[in-house]
C-alpha cells in the first residue's frame, strides 16, 4: 500500500503554543502573550493508496489563509500564526501530481476542525467525509470561532458523515471506528489539542502508521509527554500522549504528527517510534 505526504504550505507559531507552558488556561494565556516564532513547520496531508479505494486524512490549508479578513480580528488566537501556502501547494493540485483525481478520493477523515487541517475542502465534493459528531457539533456550534474553528470558511455544499466512535477498546485507546471493511484502517479518539481530536491508524503488512494530526507537534513532544499550549483540558491531553507512547513502540508504528519537520522523511524511510532512558518517564 502506498502512503504519501503532501506538504500543504508551512506556518510559524508561538513556541509556547509548540510545548504548553503553565496549567490549565495558563498555558492558553502564555501562548497568546509570547512574542517569539518557531521557524516555519510543515502543513501535512496524507493519502493512503488503500485497496478499497483512496483515502485522505486532513486537507490541509488553502491559499486564501493570507487574504485579507480571512480571520476574524477579535480573536487574538488567529494572530498567533504566519501562514505561507501558494495556490499550487493546495492539496488538490498535489494530488494531481502524483496522478489522483480528487474525485477519485472516496473518503476524507478529519483529525479536527481547525482550519488549516480542512482548508482544502472545496477540492472533495464528491468524496465521503468523516467527522466525529461532536467535533462537528462543537466547531459549528455558535461558540466555534472562540475555539479557532472557521465554519464560515466551509463549503456550501459540506455536509459530512458525523460518526460515532464505538465502545469498543483498539491498542490501549477506549473506543474506535473501523473505517476499512478490512479493518486496517481506524479511528481512534486522541483529545487534548481540541476536546474531540482523533488520530487515524492504518495497520499495513510490515508496519503501523499512526497519523497523529496535532495530537502532539512533534514525535519528540510526544515522547517527552508535553502537552501543547491549545490543550486546556491537561489531564485528558496527558492521557492521550500516555496512549500514545504505550501503544506506537508496541506496535512497530511511523508516528506521523501534522506540524513535525521530520514525519515526511519518518514516513519515507519507516523508521518507527523508539524510547530511551531520555525520553521514558
Amino acid at each position: 500500500m502506498k502512503v504519501h505526504a503532501i506538504l500543504t504550505g508551512t506556518v510559524a507559531i508561538r513556541p509556547n503554543q509548540l510545548q504548553g507552558k503553565g496549567v490549565g488556561l495558563a498555558r492558553l494565556v502564555n501562548t497568546l502573550v509570547d512574542r517569539r516564532w518557531t521557524e516555519p513547520l510543515p502543513i501535512y496531508a496524507w493519502v493512503l493508496e488503500h485497496p478499497e479505494g483512496i483515502i485522505l486524512i486532513d486537507t490541509g490549508e488553502s491559499a486564501q489563509v493570507t487574504s485579507p479578513g480571512y480571520f476574524p480580528a477579535w480573536n487574538p488566537f488567529f494572530k498567533n500564526a504566519i501562514f505561507h501556502v501558494q495556490p499550487e501547494q493546495e492539496v488538490g493540485a498535489q494530488l494531481h501530481a502524483l496522478g489522483i483525481h480528487p474525485n477519485d478520493v472516496r473518503r476524507v477523515i478529519l483529525t479536527h476542525l481547525h482550519f488549516d487541517h480542512v482548508g482544502g475542502l472545496n477540492h472533495f465534493p464528491h468524496s465521503e467525509i468523516l467527522v466525529v459528531r461532536q467535533a462537528y457539533q462543537q466547531a459549528a456550534g455558535f461558540m466555534g470561532p472562540a475555539l479557532g474553528f472557521l465554519p464560515q470558511h466551509w463549503p456550501s455544499w459540506f455536509a459530512p458523515r458525523l460518526i460515532d466512535l464505538a465502545p469498543q477498546p483498539f491498542g490501549g485507546f477506549p473506543s474506535s471506528f473501523k473505517v476499512t471493511t478490512a479493518g486496517d484502517v481506524m479511528i481512534v479518539p486522541t483529545p487534548g489539542h481540541t476536546d474531540f481530536h482523533v488520530s487515524v491508524v492504518l495497520q499495513d503488512l510490515d508496519v503501523c502508521y499512526f497519523f497523529a494530526g496535532d495530537a502532539s507537534y512533534s514525535e519528540r513532544l510526544m515522547k517527552q509527554q508535553k502537552i501543547d499550549g491549545l490543550a486546556l483540558n491537561g489531564k485528558e491531553a496527558e492521557k492521550t500522549l500516555k496512549r500514545i507512547r504505550d501503544f506506537t513502540p508496541s506496535t512497530a508504528c511511523v508516528y506521523l504528527p501534522t506540524h513535525d519537520p521530520e514525519s515526511a522523511n519518518r514516513l519515507a524511510t519507516k523508521t518507527v517510534v523508539a524510547f530511551d532512558s531520555r525520553n521514558v518517564g
